[in-house]
């Protein structure tokens, strides 16, 4: 087993139960990533924050270091000189990921203007690409604008994964996969929502940008 799920379980034991669930989440945003799909991420409240969260582990270095090729930190250099030099330096490699709980104008204009539900739904419509990811997380699994984001998802031919608690709600059958932590409180399902999409990401880091 990999170190970083051995990790979890120790962490949490009570999530052991789960590790075929993450590793089916890992293996189609792994293909996402690989064959240049992005991810979006949403969920409200501690969820949105969540959110938030996971796009910061994605877009910038982790756990690893993530310098750029050579190929285009000499492409850089040759086209900026010194500051090509500082921007070769310091770039990282990333992950291309969107929260879409973070678009506060967009949001309340859809929101007070259409519809409060389809906040996520329209952004999913408007970025969503065949093979692209959908994170979806709602602690109890029902929230409606996550649901419905999910719906927008299976018609843009993305990939689904939720993030649930024990309770699945209308979600489960719309993710490819779906990750159920055993708890039912909210306080207790969000502290293991983090163990686990930090183990995911830290998964996708070690696959894209380790040794």
């Amino acid at each position: 087993m990999n170190p970083l799920l051995e990790k979890l379980i120790a962490d949490e034991p009570a999530l052991e139960a789960a590790v075929p669930q993450i590793m089916a989440a890992f293996e189609l945003w792994k293909d996402s990533f690989a064959q240049g799909g992005k991810t979006l991420v949403c969920g409200n409240g501690g969820s949105a924050a969540d959110s938030e969260h996971i796009v910061g582990e994605l877009m910038k270095g982790f756990l690893l270091k993530r310098p750029l090729p050579w190929e285009e930190k000499d492409r850089l250099q040759e086209a900026f000189g010194s500051q090509g030099t500082y921007l070769a330096a310091h770039l990282q490699g990333a992950l291309p990921a969107i929260s879409l709980a973070s678009q506060t104008s967009l949001l309340t204009a859809f929101a007070n203007d259409v519809a409060a539900d389809l906040i996520f739904a329209q952004q999913v419509y408007g970025y969503g690409r065949p093979g692209d990811v959908l994170l979806a997380i709602s602690t109890s699994g029902s929230s409606a604008n996550v649901v419905h984001a999910l719906r927008v998802a299976k018609l843009k031919e993305m990939k689904t994964i939720g993030l649930m608690g024990q309770g699945s709600g209308q979600m489960e059958d719309l993710c490819d996969a779906a990750i159920k932590v055993p708890y039912s409180s909210t306080p207790d399902i969000q502290q293991r929502h983090v163990a686990v999409y930090h183990t995911l990401c830290a998964l996708l880091e070690q696959h894209f940008f380790g040794a």
